[in-house]
């Protein structure tokens, strides 16, 4: 369960929490378990769950998680000279990503946010979401497609 909790949140301390939730929800339904064979897929549905659930909330909370791949390069670029303009431009369309994904349904948030923020591969996103793979590609293939459409100016 901390494998899965902490391939969503890329820290360990917010992965023990997730586990701790999860733990939590799964006391509470574990009557609801028909098949005890099935615990283990089960316990981790959950985790997954209360893991894309905490993203979400930091993601309002506007806390932004961030990993030892992405501050290095941060890190790395504040000693060189940056060109500001630049900058501001790539944050600022990355605002207008955020802002578009946020129009998009949770469904097809979810796979994009584990593809592409999370560099999950499509059969890793699959097992988490209790998914087909050739779903999650056609949940893919769908969000990219409206999301270049609402990013693309039209002229």
């Amino acid at each position: 369960m901390l494998y899965i909790a902490y391939q969503y949140t890329r820290d360990s301390f917010h992965a023990e929490d997730v586990v701790q939730e999860a733990f939590l929800k799964a006391y509470k339904k574990i009557d609801s378990v028909d098949d005890p064979t099935k615990l283990g897929a089960w316990l981790a549905a959950i985790t997954a769950r209360t893991a894309i659930d905490f993203l979400r909330m930091e993601k309002r909370k506007g806390c932004i998680l961030l990993d030892s791949q992405v501050l290095e390069p941060l890190a790395g670029a504040a000693g060189n000279e940056t060109n500001t303009e630049e900058e501001v431009y790539v944050r600022l369309f990355q605002e207008e990503v955020d802002r578009t994904m946020e129009t998009l349904s949770v469904e097809s948030q979810q796979v994009l946010i584990l593809k592409i923020q999370y560099g999950l591969k499509e059969a890793e996103i699959a097992s988490l979401l209790n998914l087909k793979s050739g779903t999650v590609k056609t949940r893919l293939y769908r969000a990219r497609k409206q999301l270049k459409r609402c990013l693309t100016p039209t002229g």
